[in-house]
């Protein structure tokens, strides 16, 4: 359900994809060989309608599977630089340990300024409402969270027009109470994380490698199934034609009357 890295999701997903589909014309190149035999009384034409309509069988269960698949929390640590003058998310996600359990929860941030020595309540979130308690935080913070629940995981909020006077520590507090049929049980969670404020972006090597990567193994993923579908093509293409041959030679050699 939370994702703030979305590139690697992406890799994933679309590897996953290409590889169920190199899986699958596998399983209609393995369907034809081993009906190869009842098919050989057949023409070239049904035996490629035949392998058409095979094709149907794994994309059918590969659309299930999709629509089967449900939401996820997963608690991904916050970017920690922030560019002066824009808009910067600061993350904190809590996940239930009991996803299926109702819950009701509720956010507070602090924050402890570089030089400080003592955190100041800035943001409060509950009841589907937030609230600023900071001035210095007036008309640039707002909450980038979980949206029209009570059952917050998600508590992230975003701050605009970035300023040096921004850099520091800030503390997300998470007061969560489950409820049990018989029970409710309370349990809480504190991140911190640490901003530093710089007047330029920079990349890592870490997020440089990582997209030369994602791109690298979509391209070997393409090209792999762009083999599989010509081996599967001419695979089925020289079965029908053996059992076309196969036909045509059990005509000529039938007796006449």
């Amino acid at each position: 359900m939370y994702f703030l890295r979305r590139a690697p999701v992406s890799l994933w997903t679309t590897g996953r994809d290409l590889l169920l589909f190199s899986l699958s014309l596998c399983f209609v190149c393995v369907c034809v060989k081993d009906k190869r035999h009842d098919f050989r009384k057949q023409h070239l034409s049904s035996m490629k309608m035949s392998a058409l309509r095979l094709l149907w069988v794994p994309v059918l269960l590969n659309l299930t599977h999709a629509w089967l698949c449900h939401g996820a929390c997963v608690e991904v640590d916050s970017d920690t630089e922030a560019v002066i003058g824009k808009g910067f998310k600061l993350g904190c996600i809590s996940c239930k340990k009991r996803g299926e359990v109702p819950a009701f929860a509720t956010v507070d941030w602090w924050f402890m300024a570089k030089g400080e020595s003592e955190f100041a309540h800035i943001y409060s979130y509950a009841n589907i409402s937030g609230y600023i308690t900071d001035d210095r935080f007036d008309d640039r913070l707002a909450w980038n969270g979980s949206k029209k629940t009570n059952d917050v995981q998600d508590g992230s909020i975003f701050i605009l027009n970035i300023t040096f006077n921004d850099t520091g520590i800030y503390r997300c507090f998470f007061d969560r109470t489950l409820v049990f049929p018989n029970y409710k049980y309370r349990t809480s969670s504190t991140k911190f994380i640490n901003i530093n404020v710089v007047g330029k972006a920079t990349r890592g090597m870490a997020s440089i490698f990582s997209e030369i990567m994602m791109y690298v193994s979509i391209i070997v993923l393409q090209l792999w199934l762009l083999v599989e579908m010509v081996y599967c093509y001419r695979k089925i293409a020289a079965a029908g034609e053996g059992a076309l041959k196969d036909s045509q030679s059990k005509k000529s050699l039938k007796p006449k009357a």
